[in-house]
């Protein structure tokens, strides 16, 4: 007589207890390498104000002496898309550092240095080489902003995620003087728009390039990218600014920073602006790099939809008064960051306009 169609393999319970696990698709040797592997690299981040022993269950980070009302600023994001990108091209490292910058940048526009960072790196299959490879852009990451890394989890979930993907998302811990915290009141009318240049897309807008660049336009992984001398790999997965060590030295006298992602200048600008303000971006004040040129003619996409889906060439707007113009694009320029004055703030309904003159 046949077995019932809801038995399960005899050869099932011929396995021991890990290999049962491993024939269900979760290899713990191969995550118990990949811990190896990241080890050195997490270790390479300790600061003194690290506590704790590597491979605890919770990262553990002193507060910095000197501050009398010290806040704790913290942000969660991921890269998105990203990844299908950076996987399909199998360069792991420089979305690991796009993580780590992108949180940076979000509690910057608080006011806030990074103190401590963790990551999540999610599988179907855990390939030791492609953790330790995020791990090494996310130590590269810290140890460019002196924080540590104070641990993370990598998860394999072969029922929940196809052969080869993978996503990653981090969370930023940092802290300003509650005095010195930025929210945005200090904006009034008159006070200047100072956008710094991005690197290309950074990490949004993903979604929408890939399907131009991949199906529309059939360029592969390794192609030259149109209008550029590099190849659609280097173009896509050009590293996401930090914008610490720009604007870090102007903290005391910016009156409100915008970190451009998602939602583009206007999605992210607005959310700065206290009642009563306006922000009136000039869109001939800077030049759109050449990537977001091909993506508008190639995709047929509107300039509605490429303001609010893309950076278009600024990933920050320093909002600052008249007087402080200089020195902050100074202070950009010092470490290599164009900028451009894109516009100013006039009394009016709190929002974003783009003027055409």
């Amino acid at each position: 007589m046949s077995a019932p169609a809801c038995a399960p393999s005899r050869t099932w319970f011929t396995l021991s207890s890990t290999d049962r696990y491993a024939a269900a698709g979760v290899d713990l040797e191969a995550a118990d390498q990949a811990k190896r592997r990241i080890q050195a690299l997490v270790a390479k981040t300790r600061t003194p104000l690290s506590l704790g022993h590597l491979g605890g269950f919770g990262g553990m980070v002193r507060v910095p002496a000197g501050y009398a009302a010290p806040i704790l600023v913290m942000s969660t994001d991921g890269v998105g898309t990203k990844v299908l990108v950076a996987a399909l091209a199998g360069v792991h490292d420089t979305v690991g550092e796009d993580l780590v910058n992108h949180c940076v940048n979000d509690i910057l526009v608080h006011g806030a240095r990074p103190l401590a960072f963790m990551d999540y790196i999610a599988s179907g299959h855990l390939v030791p080489e492609v953790a330790e490879g995020l791990v090494r852009g996310i130590s590269r990451g810290c140890l460019a902003h002196e924080m540590t890394l104070a641990g993370g989890e990598t998860a394999e979930l072969p029922d929940l995620y196809a052969e080869g993907h993978y996503d990653l998302a981090g969370t930023i811990v940092g802290i300003v003087e509650e005095g010195a915290a930025l929210h945005g009141d200090k904006i009034q009318p008159g006070d200047a728009l100072v956008g710094l240049a991005s690197t290309g897309l950074h990490t949004n807008g993903y979604t929408l390039a890939r399907r131009i660049v991949f199906d529309q336009l059939r360029l592969g992984i390794d192609d030259p990218f149109p209008e550029s001398q590099a190849s659609v790999a280097d173009v896509l997965l050009a590293v996401h600014q930090s914008y610490f060590a720009a604007l870090q030295p102007m903290l005391g006298r910016v009156h409100a920073l915008a970190h451009i992602t998602g939602g583009g200048i206007a999605g992210n600008l607005i959310r700065v602006l206290p009642e009563h303000c306006e922000a009136v971006v000039q869109s001939g004040s800077w030049a759109w790099p050449p990537l977001f040129r091909v993506l508008k003619t190639a995709g047929e996409v509107s300039i509605h939809e490429m303001r609010r889906v893309f950076n278009l060439g600024i990933g920050m707007i320093a909002v600052v008064a008249r007087d402080d113009v200089d020195d902050t694009r100074r202070s950009a320029e010092r470490v290599g960051v164009k900028n451009w004055i894109i516009g100013e703030v006039v009394p009016g309904k709190r929002g974003v306009r783009f003027s055409e003159r």
